[in-house]
C-alpha cells in the first residue's frame, strides 16, 4: 500500500536526525570500548539501559507517534525510542549508521499455550503479576510439546525492505535483518506450563518427569534453531545488538575467520542461556536440571552469555565448564565481594543494579549512588558492564531515570 505523504515526512525527519547522530565520531569510539571490554580488557565500566517503562517516559511529546499507517507507526516508535534514549538515557549507547528491516519469520509454536491469571496495578504497564495454571502434570502432557516448523515469508520481507529503502535509502543504508541470536530460556517456558511451585518441588519429587520435559523442550528449541540455520535466517550480533541480558556484542573474535557473510552460522554469533527460576536451587541441581541441557545449545555458538535475574555468585564452579563463556550476569541478589572473587577478570562481570530504587515513593539519588559505589568498589579487579534493566516503573517521573544514569556514569568514571 502507498505510504501517506505525511507519514513519509515524519519518518524522514527522524531518519535525518538519526543519521546525524550515527555519524558522530563518538559512536566508533564507544563501540571500540565495548569491543575491548568484551575482549576482557580492563576499560572503565561501561553503562547501558534497556527494558524501560516507555509508557511513563514521554516528555514534551518526544515519544508521541504521528504516523497513521500501522507499518510506519511501528518504524516511528522504534526511531523515537532510540532518539529519546540518546538524549536522556545515553550511557555508553552506540547508534550504528544503518537501519534494519527485519525478515518476516513465523513458526508453528511449541504446542502448549500459557494459561494464566494476571493482576495489573497500572493498566498502561505491560509488567503484570502472573498466576499460571499448570499444563504439564504427567508424562502424556510432556508429549504435547511439539517440534516447531519455521517459515520465512520472503514476499513480505522483500516488501517491507523496499518500503524502508523508499523512505530512508538516501539517508541511511537499509539492511535486511534475520535473527541476531536467540533468547534461550527453556526454564522460563517450563515454569509457565508447569507452575512455579510445582516445577521446583518436582525437581525433588518427580525428577524423571522434569528430565523428560527438559529433554523434549530443548530438542524442540534446537529443531527451531536448525531451521534458522538451514533457511539462512541468522544475522550477526557482534555489533550494537544486545547479547543475552547484558550489553552490546562488539568483539574482535566473531565472526569466525572462515565465515561467509552470505550465510551466518551459529559459531559466528553470540549465544546465551538462563534458568532464572533457579535462584534458590543448589549448584548440583542447577547442573543436573539446567546446565546439562543448556550446554547442548551453548556449544553451538562462538561466544556465550549466561544468566539474567538469578544470582550466580555461588554457581561459577559449574559455569566455568562452559568453554565459550565470556559474560556472566550478576543480579542484584549477589554478594558483591564473593562474586568479584569468583568471576575475577576471567569473564565480563555483567552487573545488574537493583531497579527498585527508581520505584520507591521518594526518589533518593544519594542512596542510588551509595548502592552503585558499594558494588563498584568491590569489583575493581573485574571487567564490568553496568546494565540497568527490568525498570517496571519510575512513578511517571522520567527524570529519576535520567539522574540515575548520570550518577552511574560518574561512579563508573570514578573507579576507572
Amino acid at each position: 500500500m502507498p505510504i501517506p505523504d505525511a507519514d513519509r515526512s515524519h519518518l524522514r525527519r527522524l531518519g535525518e536526525r538519526l543519521a546525524e547522530i550515527a555519524a558522530l565520531p563518538v559512536q566508533r569510539e564507544t563501540a571500540d570500548l565495548w569491543r575491548r571490554l568484551n575482549g576482557l580488557e580492563r576499560v572503565r565500566p561501561l553503562l547501558w539501559a534497556n527494558e524501560l517503562p516507555w509508557h511513563e517516559l514521554d516528555v514534551n511529546g518526544e515519544l508521541e507517534p504521528l504516523c497513521t499507517d500501522p507499518f510506519c507507526r511501528g518504524v516511528e516508535m522504534g526511531l523515537r525510542r532510540t532518539l529519546y534514549q540518546w538524549e536522556h538515557v545515553r550511557g555508553d549507547m552506540v547508534i550504528e549508521p544503518v537501519l534494519c528491516s527485519p525478515l518476516a519469520i513465523s513458526d508453528t509454536g511449541l504446542g502448549l499455550s500459557i494459561q494464566e491469571t494476571v493482576v495489573r496495578l497500572d493498566g498502561r504497564n505491560p509488567v503484570v503479576s502472573h498466576d499460571y495454571e499448570p499444563q504439564i502434570r504427567c508424562e502424556a502432557d510432556v508429549g504435547k510439546i511439539r517440534m516447531p516448523e519455521v517459515t520465512h515469508h520472503e514476499d513480505a520481507s522483500e516488501a517491507n525492505y523496499e518500503l524502508m529503502v523508499g523512505i530512508f535509502g538516501d539517508l541511511l543504508p537499509v539492511e535486511k535483518l534475520g535473527l541476531p541470536g536467540m533468547w534461550f530460556a527453556p526454564w522460563d517456558l517450563l515454569v509457565q506450563w508447569w507452575g512455579v511451585e510445582e516445577a521446583l518441588t518436582d525437581l525433588a519429587l518427580r525428577p524423571e518427569l522434569v528430565h523428560m520435559a527438559m529433554d523434549r523442550l530443548v530438542s524442540a528449541m534446537l529443531h527451531r534453531l536448525d531451521q534458522y540455520v538451514e533457511l539462512n535466517l541468522l544475522s550477526r550480533n557482534d555489533n550494537n545488538t544486545r547479547v543475552g541480558s547484558g550489553g552490546y556484542g562488539y568483539t574482535d573474535e566473531l565472526p569466525r575467520p572462515d565465515f561467509d557473510p552470505a550465510r551466518i552460522r551459529t559459531v559466528d554469533i553470540w549465544g546465551c542461556a538462563t534458568p532464572q527460576i533457579f535462584s534458590e536451587v543448589s549448584p548440583a541441581m542447577h547442573e543436573e536440571f539446567a546446565l546439562r541441557y543448556e550446554r547442548r545449545w551453548l556449544d553451538r555458538f562462538g561466544l556465550t552469555y549466561y544468566g539474567c535475574c538469578e544470582p550466580l555468585d555461588l554457581k561459577m564452579g559449574i559455569l566455568r565448564s562452559v568453554p565459550n563463556l565470556r559474560k556472566v550476569s550478576m543480579s542484584p541478589w549477589i554478594d558483591p565481594e564473593r562474586a568479584a572473587r569468583e568471576v575475577g577478570a576471567d569473564y565480563v562481570f555483567s552487573l545488574k543494579p537493583n531497579p527498585a530504587i527508581l520505584a520507591e515513593h521518594d526518589w533518593n539519588p544519594e542512596i542510588a549512588r551509595k548502592q552503585l559505589r558499594y558494588v563498584l568498589d568491590r569489583t575493581r579487579g573485574c571487567v564490568v558492564e553496568i546494565i540497568l534493566k527490568d525498570v517496571s516503573t519510575v512513578r511517571y517521573q522520567p527524570r529519576r531515570l535520567w539522574e540515575w544514569m548520570r550518577i552511574a556514569g560518574e561512579e563508573a568514571e570514578r573507579v576507572a
